[in-house]
């Protein structure tokens, strides 16, 4: 027996000289270590301090996914989102131009056509206030824009015409009809119920209404000159008195910022020569609301 404690003991000694400590086999037959304290640090071999296998994939960095202050402060911010540019067309652009118009960018009524005058007044605009001027309708420029403007009425939209017809009055649905309709200031020109023509139209002032009703062609004058305002009336098409259907050079410059004594105008030349050419004495004229 003392031989047996003296062989522990030597053994012990040993142990403790060479700095190993004892251990068990694990499950695996591998040798384990004792049982980490809670809180530890990490081994002194270097492991976790869990106890587990250190993971092999490369450590990700903790602010990988938040650019640090540094960086943000060096990145450029994205350029505003383009909303409209040259070669654009429809109700928008009317906006866009008729708000320029307000701030005295655009002389000229809208067209709904992003073209170079519309592209020159945006870098006039853009330049004005400091903004990069690229001609392009960015978000920046927008916003800018709408605070200094106001909302676009009916007819600040579609100054020089180009507005969309309303629905034929009823009386304009048979035979061969000049259809006038005062709200949407168009005139359709009709053949039992289907629309050949449709062009933009104005009026004459509360003090020189003009009249409605069902009317007749009675007399066409290529070349009238009016006399009671001496001025020219091209392509005239009479239909009550002294108020007829024509174009006015008036309207084709200046648009609804005027109006007519009494007549019904027309400013695109080309189409009321067509019409002046296919219309006949005797066809209907319908004016209405």
């Amino acid at each position: 027996m003392r031989r047996s404690l003296a062989v522990l003991a030597g053994a012990a000694a040993l142990a403790t000289v060479c700095g190993c400590t004892t251990g068990t086999t694990g499950a695996d037959g591998g040798a384990t270590g004792p049982p980490p304290r809670v809180g530890a640090g990490p081994t002194a071999a270097g492991g976790p301090a869990d106890g587990k296998a250190a993971s092999t994939a490369p450590a990700r960095p903790a602010d990988a996914g938040t650019p640090s202050p540094k960086a943000s402060a060096t990145t450029p911010a994205p350029p505003p989102r383009v909303l409209w540019s040259p070669g654009d067309s429809g109700r928008d652009i009317r906006e866009l131009q008729a708000r320029l118009r307000q701030v005295a960018w655009l002389f000229e009524g809208p067209s709904g056509s992003y073209d170079a005058r519309t592209e020159d007044a945006v870098k006039g605009f853009q330049g004005k206030r400091g903004l990069p001027r690229t001609g392009r309708t960015d978000s920046v420029t927008w916003q800018r824009l709408l605070a200094m403007t106001h909302e676009p009425d009916r007819w600040e939209l579609y100054l020089m015409g180009g507005q969309p017809a309303a629905e034929p009055d009823a009386r304009c649905l048979t035979g061969r009809v000049l259809c006038v309709d005062k709200t949407s200031r168009t005139l359709r020109w009709m053949i039992d119920g289907r629309t050949l023509t449709t062009v933009s139209v104005r009026f004459g002032s509360q003090y020189t209404p003009t009249r409605e009703g069902v009317f007749r062609v009675y007399w066409k004058s290529r070349h009238h000159v009016s006399t009671l305002y001496d001025s020219p009336m091209p392509y005239a098409m009479f239909f009550s008195g002294g108020q007829a259907v024509h174009f006015s050079s008036d309207f084709a410059a200046r648009g609804y910022a005027g109006t007519s004594h009494g007549c019904v105008n027309v400013r695109d030349e080309a189409a009321i020569a067509e019409l002046f050419a296919q219309v006949r004495n005797g066809d209907k004229v319908v004016v209405s609301w």
